[in-house]
This record gives C-alpha cells, sequence and structure tokens, in this order.
C-alpha cells in the first residue's frame, strides 16, 4: 500500500470505463475494474498524462488554495518560469510580480533565480572525476519516481543536487528572516505555483531531503486569473525580477542541458521518449553522454498539465520574453567546490513495489508464470479486459488481482466452442 501523497486523484462519478489512461500510463498503475479506473496508487508518479488524455474530466490534480495559509503571518510566492509563458503580450516580468504581491503575497522569489545558481553547482559537480555517466536531471520529480520505479539501477545516474524549487524556497526563507528579525520560521509560508501535478507530489512526498522548505503548492492554471486581473491595474511595475536568460530558459525542454557548457548532452521530452532514452542508457546503447535532461511533459514545463496555455505558444513567448536579459543574473562566490546545502541529504531509493516478491526463488517462479500465461494469451493488447496489454494481464493474474475471464477474447471463443 502507497504511503505517498498523491496529487492526480480520480473521480469515479465521471469515469466511463474506458481505456484512454490504462494505454497510456508510463507505469501501467491504471487499471479498469467494475465499470471505472482504479489507480494503483503505489505505482503512481503523478506526470498527469492521464489528466491530459481523459475525455470525461475523471483524473484531476489536488493542490492548494492560497486561502488555506491565511493564519501565516508571511507568504513567500516561489513563481515557477513557466508561468511568464502563460501571459499575452508580456514584456516585463515584473508585471507578474508585482501582481503576485497584489494578489496577497508578501514577497516573491523567482524559481528561476534559484534555477541559475543550481546550474553554476551543476557545472562544478559535473568537473568531478569517477562520475557514472550519463548524469541524469533529478529537477523533474516525475523522472526520479520513473527511474525509481522502472530503472532502478540507474538511481545512480541522479544529479545528487536539490531541484531549483526546493533551493529557492530555502533561499527566500534565509532571505526573509534577515531582512525581517521579527519574524520565526514558523511565521513564514513559502508557496511554490506549479505548472504540474508532480511538483505538487514531490512538496508532499519530498525527493532526496527529509521536508521540504515548501509549505505548500498552488496551480498556475488556479491564480492565473487573479494574476491577469490585478497585471491589468498595475501602470508601474516594481523592479523585482533578478533573472536571466538561463533561467527563464529551464521552463522548457533543453533549457536545463544548454547552460552547462557541453556539447555531450542529450534532452528529451515526454514521457514515453524519455522512457526510450532510459531504456537506451540502461542496455548502453548511448554512447559519450554527460548530462541527460528528461522532462515528463511535452516541451518541458511549459506542457505542465497545470498551465492554461498551450506548451508551445508559451515556449515562443519566453523566447521573445528573454530577448533583452543578459545571459545570467546570479552568480555564486569564486570557488570550484559545490556547498552541502544545495546537495540532497537523503538517497533517493529504488522502488521496490513492483518486484513479484522479495524471495528471490518466488520472483523467478512467478515470472516463468506469468510468461506462460502471456503465451496462452490473444496478444492483442487491446485493453477490454482492463489492463493495459495482454503481459500485464498476465501478471495480474498470478499476482491474484485478475482472473484468465477476465480476457475478453479468450471467454468469447470458449462460449463459441461450448454453444456451437
Amino acid at each position: 500500500m502507497s504511503h505517498n501523497k498523491h496529487s492526480v486523484t480520480l473521480d469515479i462519478s465521471r469515469c466511463k470505463g474506458c481505456t484512454n489512461c490504462i494505454k497510456r500510463c508510463p507505469t501501467e498503475a491504471i487499471r479498469v475494474r467494475d465499470g471505472h479506473a482504479i489507480i494503483k496508487e503505489d505505482h503512481c508518479i503523478d506526470c498527469g498524462e492521464c489528466i491530459r488524455l481523459c475525455p470525461y474530466q475523471a483524473k484531476k490534480a489536488t493542490y492548494d488554495r492560497l486561502e488555506d495559509f491565511s493564519g501565516y503571518k508571511f507568504k513567500i510566492a516561489l513563481p515557477a518560469p513557466a508561468m511568464y509563458g502563460q501571459f499575452e503580450e508580456l514584456d516585463d516580468v515584473d508585471e507578474i510580480l508585482t501582481a503576485l504581491l497584489a494578489c496577497g503575497f508578501d514577497a516573491v522569489f523567482e524559481v528561476s533565480r534559484a534555477a541559475e545558481l543550481i546550474t553554476e553547482y551543476t557545472r562544478r559537480y559535473m568537473k568531478k572525476e569517477n562520475l557514472p555517466k550519463p548524469i541524469i536531471s533529478s529537477a523533474c520529480p516525475a523522472i526520479v519516481r520513473l527511474i525509481s520505479l522502472r530503472f532502478p539501477y540507474l538511481v545512480d545516474h541522479l544529479l545528487p543536487i536539490m531541484p531549483p524549487i526546493e533551493y529557492a524556497a530555502r533561499v527566500a526563507r534565509a532571505e526573509v528572516l534577515r531582512e525581517h528579525p521579527e519574524l520565526t520560521d514558523e511565521d513564514i509560508c513559502v508557496l511554490f505555483i506549479s505548472p504540474c501535478p508532480a511538483k505538487v507530489s514531490y512538496v508532499r512526498n519530498p525527493i532526496g531531503v527529509k521536508k521540504s522548505a515548501v509549505t505548500g503548492t498552488l496551480a498556475i492554471s488556479d491564480i492565473y486569473f487573479k494574476v491577469r486581473s490585478k497585471r491589468k491595474e498595475i501602470k508601474f511595475p516594481q523592479q523585482l525580477s533578478q533573472t536571466g536568460i538561463i533561467g527563464l530558459n529551464w521552463a522548457g525542454s533543453g533549457g536545463e542541458a544548454t547552460s552547462l557548457l557541453t556539447d555531450k548532452y542529450l534532452a528529451a521530452d515526454g514521457i514515453e521518449n524519455c522512457i526510450k532514452v532510459l531504456d537506451e542508457i540502461e542496455h548502453g546503447t548511448l554512447h559519450d553522454l554527460e548530462f541527460v535532461e528528461l522532462n515528463a511533459c511535452i516541451g518541458g514545463c511549459v506542457g505542465g498539465a497545470l498551465n492554461v496555455e498551450n506548451p508551445f505558444i508559451a515556449k515562443a513567448r519566453l523566447r521573445s520574453l528573454r530577448k533583452y536579459l543578459p545571459i545570467s543574473r546570479n552568480r555564486v562566490k569564486d570557488s570550484e567546490t559545490v556547498p552541502e546545502e544545495v546537495l540532497l541529504t537523503e538517497t533517493v531509493g529504488r522502488n521496490t513495489t513492483m518486484r513479484l516478491s522479495d524471495d528471490r526463488m518466488t520472483a523467478i517462479a512467478k515470472m516463468a508464470e506469468i510468461e506462460q500465461i502471456y503465451k496462452e494469451l490473444p496478444h492483442l493488447d487491446c485493453g477490454s479486459c482492463g489492463a493495459p496489454n495482454c503481459h500485464a494481464l498476465a501478471e495480474d493474474i498470478v499476482k491474484g488481482e485478475a482472473t484468465r475471464q477476465d480476457c475478453l477474447i479468450q471467454l468469447r471463443e470458449h462460449y463459441g466452442q461450448d454453444n456451437p
């Protein structure tokens, strides 16, 4: 049983029991039983793919509301760089940051600002010797959970540096405490404005840190209209932005990797494409790569399920927005070391929920049984049994979660033989 507090949820009243979601879930976490979908929580990575695909809006993401944090004395907004691409005719990021203050925040700290610092620390880390190449970015929590679940032998390749969202929250808290000595850490609320359910889940179930410095997560789609309304009232925005081109680039696929000053990188987006890349890394067919950036959403964070704008339009807006920006506005002290404060403090474990058994011999026996049942199934992968494919059905049968009678093709053939 999963102990994760997931963001992706199912509204059974809306579900029609179609097979759209089960066919596209990257971890085979969804089944159709008794006329509606069920989500196997221990397999779900909160990528949001099912939210995009469901024609009946039966899948949705849960997140926090700004009103839930009214009891805090000081509220800090952490806008994701993807947020800027949601607004049309935006020439100045300060308009959005000033609008956030008008929405009730006491301060803003751009995640793109932290991303520029993380970029520099990653460059330094990559200079170390004897690293397991390629190093895989740990910025996308859906990808990290995917690796932990489906590619556990690649866990050691994950970059052991905090994602920008986490580092931004920690730096923002420290700055506010310095500027406002009358406040305590408990008085401060740090709210990340998220483009995707995976980052909502990250805050609830931190990866690589014992506890996240982020207090809660708001959806870009939820706060978008409030910000748009306040933006119309702003004539002279405050000069708040402290980010450059590198920080904004993190909103789209390839933005992180291209800033590392190396040609030996690969950037892929879209969960299916990422799985293909991970397969090749695991099988050793990708050579001479130093860094791999993977984003579960098409286009990168601009393609997240909690955005409001088409990801390609958002990406084009960001390209226009960064025209007159410096390369970077954030520098770190002259040193070649990577400080402890930016490193992950907890090991990213290998998720064992997909194991057939903790006992090796039992697991081998079950695998053989699965393969035997699979040979006897029609190999149509039609999904009518409620599983994504015939092999998944065979596994469900061995686990006692399904029966051979769930295969409607075989059931029809058997019925036809018995009733000539």
